[in-house]
C-alpha cells in the first residue's frame, strides 16, 4: 500500500511562510493498493489537490474511489465541495462512515445545499453510493476497512486499513481515554503504521483543554510503543502551532518512539507487509 498526505491542519485552513513545511490544508491523505483501489480518508481542503492530482494522472476507463469519513466536523468535509471528480460522468465514489447511509447523505447534502454552495451534492453527475462501516470491517476493492470508535464530541472513529499483510491505522482525533491509555485503541493499532492527533502539547492539554477532543504528540508516542506500531505520523496539528513549534513536537516524540514524525503534505510512503517500520520518501512539492 501507499500512504500520501494531503492536509495534516487541525480545525482550519492556513497559509504562509510558517506553515509552508507542515502545509495548511485541513485533514485528507489517500492510500492506494497493491491492486491499484484508491481509498481517501476524510475530505478537508486538502482533497482539492488530490482530487486534480487523480484527474491528470487517470488512465482509460471510470475512475472508481472509496471515501471514507472519521466524522463530519467542518475540517474534514469542507473540502468537499471543490473535489473535481464529484463532476465527472464517469466517476464512481462510494462514501463510507459509520454514520447510518441516509444520514451521511443528509449531512453531505446540507454542505452542498443553499445557501452555502451553488450545486447541490444530489446534483453532482459522479455515480455516489452511500455505506456503514463498523468495527467488523468492510472491504473496499482490496483493502480491508474496520473501524474502532474514539474519544470525540459528536463522536468519530479510528480507520484500520490493511492489504497482504500491511496495515495502517488513522486516529486523528480523539483524546486520551480520562488521562489513560487508551487500550481499545491500543489494540486497534497493533502491528500498524499509526497515523495520531497531535492538536496540543502535553502543557497545553493539561492547561484546560480537556474534553476538547484532542490529544497530544506525548500520548501519540505512548499509544504507538503500546501497540508495537511499525512508525507514527503525528498529524491534526493546531493552527496556532508553525512549522518550527511542530517539528520541536516531532524531536521530543522521537525520544519516546524513535519512529516518530510528523505528517507533512506531500508526504509519501509504502507501507510494507509484516509490520516492518514504513520506508517515506519526500513528494516533490511545488
Amino acid at each position: 500500500m501507499e500512504l500520501q498526505f494531503w492536509g495534516v491542519r487541525g480545525s482550519f485552513p492556513l497559509a504562509g511562510r510558517a506553515v509552508s513545511k507542515i502545509g495548511g490544508n485541513t485533514p485528507c491523505a489517500s492510500v492506494t493498493s497493491a491492486a491499484g483501489d484508491v481509498l481517501i480518508i476524510d475530505a478537508g481542503t486538502g482533497i482539492r489537490a488530490l482530487g486534480d492530482a487523480l484527474i491528470a494522472g487517470r488512465k482509460t476507463g471510470p475512475l472508481c474511489l472509496s471515501l471514507l469519513f472519521t466524522h463530519f466536523h467542518l475540517d474534514h468535509v469542507q473540502g468537499l465541495p471543490f473535489f473535481a471528480p464529484l463532476l465527472l460522468v464517469d466517476a464512481e465514489i462510494r462514501f463510507y462512515s459509520a454514520a447510518d447511509p441516509e444520514d451521511m447523505k443528509g449531512y453531505l447534502g446540507r454542505l452542498m445545499g443553499k445557501p452555502y454552495f451553488p450545486m447541490p451534492f444530489d446534483r453532482t453527475p459522479a455515480m455516489k453510493s452511500f455505506h456503514k462501516i463498523d468495527g467488523a470491517g468492510t472491504k473496499c476493492g482490496q483493502v480491508m476497512v474496520s473501524s474502532c470508535p474514539l474519544h470525540h464530541p459528536q463522536g468519530s472513529v479510528a480507520y484500520r486499513l490493511e492489504e497482504n499483510g500491511a496495515a495502517v491505522v488513522f486516529a486523528t482525533d480523539t483524546e486520551p481515554d480520562g488521562g489513560r491509555l487508551d487500550e481499545r485503541l491500543a489494540t486497534f493499532a497493533k502491528n500498524a503504521c499509526l497515523v495520531y492527533d497531535a492538536m496540543f502539547t502535553p502543557e497545553e492539554y493539561a492547561s484546560g483543554k480537556q474534553g476538547w477532543g484532542h490529544s497530544t504528540w506525548l500520548e501519540g508516542a505512548k499509544l504507538a510503543g503500546a501497540a508495537g506500531a511499525s512508525s507514527l505520523f503525528l498529524s491534526h496539528f493546531n493552527p496556532d502551532h508553525s512549522d518550527r513549534v511542530v517539528l520541536g513536537l516531532e524531536r521530543r516524540a522521537r525520544r519516546i518512539f524513535p519512529a516518530a514524525v510528523c505528517a507533512r503534505e506531500g508526504r509519501r510512503m509504502t507501507i510494507p507487509p509484516n509490520g516492518l517500520e514504513a520506508r517515506g520518501r519526500e513528494a516533490d512539492r511545488s
